[in-house]
Formats: C-alpha cells, sequence, structure tokens
C-alpha cells in the first residue's frame, strides 16, 4: 500500500509539473494561407513562394503553419468550379480559420476580394506580387493590405532597344488564361502606342504551344523574344509547370527577354527584371505586421519595382552584344573566369621574370633619354590642354545649341505629324497643308536664326537690336505655346499692360527668354492638379522699364537654391541640361535688363524680366 501510495503521488506531482502555470497558454503556431494563382509548382510563383516563406521563417517572433492551396480555376475562368473550391476551402479551415491570408499573384487576389464574404470575413489578407492595375482598390476592405509591384512595359522594351537598335520584330510570348489575355490587351494596347509602327509586335496566346515553338525557330532577322508568361497555352493546354521557356530556348532563332528574375536560368539575355528575393522582404513585413495585429488598410508600401538590370554573359556572347551598350550599374552573370583567374601565379612569376629584365634594360637607357622625354612630356601636355579646351568650348556651345533650338524644331515635328495625318484622308486640305508648310518653313528659319544668334551671344558680338513692343511679344509667346499648354492640360493667361511698351532687343532671343521661363513652369507643375495648372504670362510698366513675370502654382524653388538657378548647369530636372536660365540671364543682362526669381506666397515660383522703355 505504501509503495502504491508513493506511485501515485510521483505521478501527480509529474502532471501537475507538465501544466502550464495559472494565466500562462501554450505558444500556437500562426496559421497562414498562401493562396496561388495556378500552382506551387509553377516556376515564377515556386520562386516567390519559397522567398516569401524563407523570409518570414526568418523574422517571424512566432512559430509559423504555413498551408498552401492553388487556385487552378484561374487557368480557365470556370466561375463553377471556383464556387466548388470556395466551399472546399470554408469546409477545410472550419475549425479554426486562417490567420492571415497571401493570395499570390493577380488571379488569387481577385478571387479573394470577389469571395471575402463567404470565405474568412475576420481574417486579414495580403494581396502580394499583384500589379497596381490588377488591384480593385474599391473591394479592399479595412483589414487588407497590398504590396504590389509596378510592371513598366516601356523600360523592358526600351531595354530590347538598346542592346537591339536595328529590333524590327519582337514575338511576345503570352498565354490564353484570363489572366494572360488582360495583360496581352495591355501589351497590345501600350507598346503599339510606344512603337508607333516601328516594331512589330507578334502575339501568339491563341496558338497551341507546338505552332508557337515552329514560330519563334523561324522569326525574320532583326527579331526579339519577350516571354511574359506561358501558364495555359492557345488550345488550353497547361505549361506553367512545364519549362516552356527552356524548350522555347532550344528552338528560338532570336534573343530571348523576359521581366523576372525567376526566369533567369541560362536562356535569357537579362535587363530589368523582378527579383523575388527583394520583394520578398517587403510583403514579409507587411504580414508580419498584419499577425500582429496592425490593421492593413494603416500599411501603405509603394509597389515593388525593377531591380538593377542583369544580364547573361554568354547569351551576349551567343548574340554578339557588346558589353557597352548595358545601362550604366548593370550586373553580368556566369561570365567565365579569365586566363589571369586561371593561371594567376604562373603569368604573375612569367611578369616577374620579364619586369627584372625590363627593369634592368630601362635603367641602362634611362639616363640617355631622360632629356628628351622630358621635352616630349611637355610638348604632349600642352597638346592635351589645347584639345580638352577646344572640347570644352566645343561643348558649351552644343549644349546651347541644343537647348535654344528645342522650341522650333518641336513645333516643325507637331507640323509634320499634323501634316501626315491630312494626307491619310481621301481628299486631303491643300490650303491647309499649305499653311502647314509654311510654318515649317517658318520655324526651320526661326531655327537657323536661333543657331546664329546663339552663337553671336557666346562670341559676345553685338546684338541686332530692333524696336518691339513687349506686350506683342508675349501675345506671340502665347499663340506659340497654344497647342503645347493644350497638350500638357495647362492653362495660360496673358494680360498685357493696356499702353504700349517699346523696348529696344533682339525678338528671337527675348523670345526663346519668355518660352524657357513658360515651359520650365509647365515642366514644375507635372504633379499639380488639372484645375491649379495655370500659368499668367503679365506685362506691366514700372517706372521706366517694361516688365514681364512668368508665374505658376508648382512646387517653388527651395529658398537655399534660389541664388544658384541662374548658374551654368544648375538644375532640377533629370534629363535637364542646366543651361536654359543660364541663358536667359545672359541674354537679358545683354539687353541692359535684369531677371530674378522668387516663391509665390500662395504658392509657386515666379520669374521677373526688367528691360529699359525706349522712346519711339
Amino acid at each position: 500500500m505504501w509503495v502504491a501510495a508513493a506511485a501515485v503521488l510521483l505521478v501527480s506531482i509529474g502532471e501537475s509539473a507538465a501544466q502550464p502555470k495559472s494565466g500562462e497558454t501554450a505558444a500556437r503556431p500562426k496559421q497562414i494561407l498562401f493562396l496561388h494563382s495556378y500552382g506551387p509548382n509553377f516556376q515564377q510563383a515556386a520562386a516567390w513562394s519559397g522567398e516569401i516563406r524563407n523570409e518570414l521563417n526568418r523574422r517571424s517572433p512566432w512559430p509559423l503553419d504555413i498551408h498552401e492551396q492553388s487556385l487552378v480555376t484561374a487557368r480557365n475562368g470556370d466561375d463553377a468550379a471556383e464556387a466548388k473550391f470556395v466551399e472546399y476551402l470554408k469546409a477545410l479551415y472550419a475549425q479554426r480559420p486562417p490567420d492571415l491570408i497571401v493570395a499570390i499573384f493577380a488571379p488569387a487576389a481577385r478571387f479573394v476580394q470577389q469571395h471575402r464574404p463567404d470565405l474568412f470575413p475576420a481574417t486579414p489578407m495580403l494581396l502580394a506580387v499583384v500589379e497596381e492595375r490588377r488591384v480593385e482598390q474599391s473591394a479592399l476592405s479595412e483589414q487588407d493590405a497590398v504590396v504590389g509591384v509596378r510592371f513598366d512595359e516601356a523600360a523592358l522594351v526600351q531595354n530590347i532597344l538598346r542592346l537591339l537598335p536595328e529590333t524590327k520584330t519582337i514575338a511576345m510570348i503570352i498565354g490564353n488564361s484570363p489572366n494572360e489575355r488582360f495583360w496581352a490587351a495591355e501589351q497590345q494596347r501600350i507598346l503599339g502606342r510606344l512603337l508607333e509602327n516601328k516594331v512589330e509586335l507578334r502575339f501568339y496566346n491563341e496558338r497551341p504551344f507546338g505552332e508557337i515553338l515552329q514560330q519563334v525557330a523561324s522569326l525574320p532577322p532583326h527579331s526579339a523574344i519577350f516571354f511574359l508568361v506561358l501558364a495555359v497555352d492557345g488550345a488550353g493546354a497547361v505549361y506553367g509547370d512545364k519549362e516552356p521557356l527552356k524548350r522555347i530556348s532550344e528552338v528560338a532563332n532570336a534573343p530571348i527577354f523576359t521581366f523576372d528574375l525567376s526566369h533567369f536560368n541560362g536562356e535569357i539575355v537579362g535587363g530589368p527584371m523582378f527579383s523575388a528575393d527583394e520583394g520578398a522582404r517587403p510583403i514579409a513585413a507587411v504580414a508580419l505586421r498584419m499577425l500582429a495585429g496592425e490593421k492593413g488598410s494603416d500599411i501603405k508600401v509603394s509597389p515593388v519595382g525593377f531591380s538593377t538590370p542583369k544580364y547573361d554573359w554568354r547569351q551576349l556572347k551567343r548574340w554578339n552584344i557588346s558589353e557597352s551598350r548595358l545601362p550604366p550599374g548593370s550586373e553580368i552573370w556566369f561570365r567565365e573566369p579569365t586566363a589571369w583567374e586561371r593561371y594567376s601565379w604562373q603569368i604573375a612569376l612569367i611578369a616577374a621574370v620579364m619586369l627584372m629584365q625590363a627593369g634592368f634594360i630601362t635603367i641602362l637607357l634611362n639616363a640617355h633619354r631622360r632629356r628628351r622625354l622630358a621635352e616630349a612630356e611637355s610638348g604632349q601636355r600642352m597638346a592635351e590642354l589645347v584639345h580638352v579646351n577646344r572640347f570644352s568650348t566645343a561643348g558649351e556651345l552644343t549644349a546651347s545649341i541644343a537647348h535654344e533650338i528645342n522650341q522650333p524644331l518641336g513645333s516643325i515635328l507637331s507640323n509634320a505629324e499634323t501634316a501626315q495625318e491630312i494626307l491619310k484622308s481621301s481628299s486631303p486640305d491643300i490650303v491647309e497643308l499649305n499653311e502647314i508648310v509654311g510654318d515649317i518653313v517658318r520655324d526651320d528659319r526661326r531655327a537657323a536664326e536661333v543657331i546664329r544668334r546663339v552663337r553671336s551671344l557666346l562670341r559676345k558680338t553685338p546684338f541686332e537690336l530692333k524696336s518691339l513692343d513687349l506686350n506683342d511679344l508675349a501675345r506671340e509667346t502665347i499663340e506659340f505655346l497654344s497647342s503645347l499648354a493644350v497638350r500638357r492640360k495647362i492653362e495660360l493667361v496673358g494680360v498685357n499692360a493696356p499702353d504700349a511698351l517699346p523696348i529696344l532687343g533682339d525678338r528671337i532671343q527675348l523670345q526663346q527668354v519668355i518660352l524657357n521661363l513658360v515651359v520650365n513652369g509647365i515642366d514644375a507643375m507635372m504633379d499639380t492638379p488639372a484645375e491649379n495648372r495655370v500659368i499668367s504670362i503679365r506685362t506691366s510698366r514700372v517706372e521706366g522699364f517694361a516688365e514681364l513675370s512668368v508665374s505658376d502654382l508648382g512646387p517653388g524653388i527651395p529658398e537655399d537654391k534660389l541664388k544658384e538657378i541662374f548658374e551654368p548647369f544648375f538644375t532640377s530636372k533629370p534629363e535637364g541640361m542646366g543651361m536654359g536660365l543660364s541663358i536667359a540671364s545672359t541674354i537679358i543682362a545683354a539687353h541692359r535688363g535684369l531677371i530674378q526669381a522668387k516663391n509665390r506666397d500662395h504658392g509657386g515660383a515666379s520669374f521677373e524680366i526688367k528691360l529699359p522703355l525706349v522712346r519711339r
């Protein structure tokens, strides 16, 4: 009896020790549901979900239980099957709904947004790797967050044309599922307008995969292939998990490009691409914040863009693409080791012996050649200084002429395009064509005159000063810029002084100053709401001066930069040369005038020009 009592006591003590103390609960894993659009075995999906899973496990303070389900109905858009899938998910997680749902790619995002009330209305949802255009913002709840991607079609095509400038045909490889049909239409809409019939786009989304292989094997010269995604071919066969890209590369007679680094395995030339490794970091960070209880609608994350351009050294060699054509900062992968990397110590030993021999020979010859070498170096340095000075002057002149001639050339292009459209009609208007040709001739002469006058200014030759009315000059400028203003959705407001403002000046150069100021104002209001895009051009008489002001409603000029904006090469625009305001200041000074800039009290910047009045 005593032995039995002791055994019962020991068991009781053990059970008490094994139970959690009062107020404590065992740590329960956070349950996450990964919802795939096509399936986890699809190459791109596997890359992204794998990186997201790794990042979550690495950073999570809790144990995680990650489930993966696939929306196979995304392949054919079967609504009836989709309803059954909703019932399946509800039954599967009836006892314990997930703590977080992560929808990967657009079809899964559309599914969870559409069926949220029937699935898990209280469960937070994270839409991941979804392009901005595919997110239904109106369907997002307070518990939802988005970490999307920004797909830049223009950058991808520009990469192809940068590496292969003679490209005439681009074969677009994309499938025929509902999501792929959407993207095929988007590429036709955006790229068709961008390329303007200069490059032919060929789409194969409605063809079986076997026919696609035949087509890419017989593309015409100067072709390129762009692989987007091939989940379902035109015959309804599923290929996303069967390495379609590898099979295409085996028969293709043109270089292949893509947009996702998961495809960068030896078949792709390269360029700007999405990186699952980089994109998984913000996705995992948002997921952990939501698991910690933070409301999804309060989490705002910028869309994931393309990573640093990456290129396959082997493909560059195969297609004879020079590395000099690659964008600055590009990364080159799979480069084969050089002879130095293979035989470094042997080469170093031979080089050391040769250097010792060369050293002895150099010592013997150095005394004899020292004076002659010094004289030769002196002459060479003088020649280099003259050469650099000549190039510096030529560069400054070229930049100035290029900046000043931009406006008349733009007008010539606009008139030429208009004439082309008129000529396409069955009965072109000859009178209007004559007027357009006259405008082109006038602008051409004006461009030639600008070049002559700018060169004259830089050489400090006398101006050709004539009597002008500043009011007339302002009116002409507004008329000249009217078409640009309409295209850029800008309202130009001209307010002229009631009386004439006679000045002595060069019409072309003064008009160019006004044009520069107005165009700068237009560029400054790119991000301004449409209803506030107003530029005012006012003239007035102030004592013995004619005054002209150009004001905008943009962000204004930083106070610490007001004194620098007229300096050469100072610019706030990424594509600017920094010559416009410097040239304007030089022209106004040559007219014995004054130009200054200031910020307006109610927003925007204002440039004021003062020129001395003359008597008529």
